[in-house]
């Protein structure tokens, strides 16, 4: 993960429609190469934010800097630096999806044909780039949308709910394709979302907003590392003996025993202990897994709320 300044920068951004606050004092840093998440239930502000930083609506406070350049003064340079689906993809559906790259091409300069294949290639769409749209699935039109957007080399790719109406595979693609270009790239994604398994899986750290307000920031590594209590999975012979085991121990842990072995919610100093006696008193120990806390724990800790899905 880079250490390098910040690629996009919020300080105190702030919105509010008919005395009605919106966003409220959203502050955060995003550097380069890694996949942020901005996370939150329906109408949370998710969208009136990624809407203010790409300067579709205006702030009623506050400024946002891409690669250092402020959206408000120097909103032009910071725009070039910048690419994006806000909401869907919109496309020409009779044209075909390169005849589509090429029209969006000319808003820019220098954009030459070696490029447009480029990005064709890097989303995936080689084989059908010259189909018509009409013709293109959801998720083919969200990575054409992505090329779109790519063309110009940009710093920052902000994609808002990128996931909706996609299928199980078309997320699953995007998904991969995302973290791909942030790793191989050096691109920064800025993704929204309400979907807590999608952002578990493709975020490297995660904004969690509600009602507006940031609640926190998150490492995703922080959230899913077995460091503090957790679910751990013991298969060993004669699992129910083996369960009273921690019963003895720890009498406050929680365990359930199956036919092949126990689960169990431990501190992580604790598993060491619970082996060591299990192989003392000559049980056979076939494997143990620390699951560690998912970012729905730590959701519903942060936020002490069940808005989510």
């Amino acid at each position: 993960m880079s250490n390098s300044a910040p690629i996009l920068e919020l300080r105190n951004v702030t919105k509010r429609i008919g005395g009605k606050t919106i966003v409220d004092h959203l502050s955060f840093d995003i550097p380069q190469g890694v996949v942020f998440g901005l996370l939150g239930p329906n109408g949370a502000g998710k969208t009136t934010t990624i809407r203010m930083i790409t300067g579709l609506i205006s702030m009623t406070e506050g400024s946002v800097k891409i690669g250092g350049l402020d959206v408000n003064s120097r909103f032009e340079d910071a725009m070039k630096l910048m690419g994006g689906i806000v909401e869907n993809p919109e496309m020409y559906k009779y044209l075909t999806g390169y005849q589509n790259l090429i029209h969006f091409s000319r808003m820019h300069e220098g954009i030459s044909k070696d490029r447009l294949k480029e990005v064709i290639d890097l989303v995936g769409l080689g084989n059908r780039i010259h189909d018509k749209v009409k013709r293109y699935s959801l998720g083919m039109r969200q990575r054409l949308g992505v090329a779109q957007a790519l063309m110009h080399r940009p710093k920052l790719l902000i994609l808002d709910e990128p996931t909706n109406g996609l299928d199980p595979a078309g997320i699953r693609e995007l998904r991969d394709y995302l973290r791909r270009l942030a790793r191989e790239e050096g691109i920064t994604v800025l993704v929204s979302s309400h979907l807590l398994s999608e952002m578990e899986l493709m975020c490297d750290r995660v904004a969690v907003i509600q009602t507006g307000k940031l609640v926190g920031i998150q490492e995703m590594g922080d959230i899913t590392r077995a460091d503090g209590a957790g679910h751990v999975r013991f298969d060993i012979s004669r699992p129910v003996e083996g369960a009273e085991i921690i019963g003895r121990l720890y009498p406050e842990a929680k365990v359930l025993a199956d036919t092949s072995g126990f689960e169990a919610i431990l501190e992580r100093e604790e598993i060491p202990v619970i082996i060591e006696q299990l192989v003392k008193e000559g049980f056979r120990v076939y494997g143990v897994k620390a699951s560690g806390r998912s970012l729905e724990d730590k959701f519903l800790e942060m936020t002490g709320s069940g808005q989510i899905e």
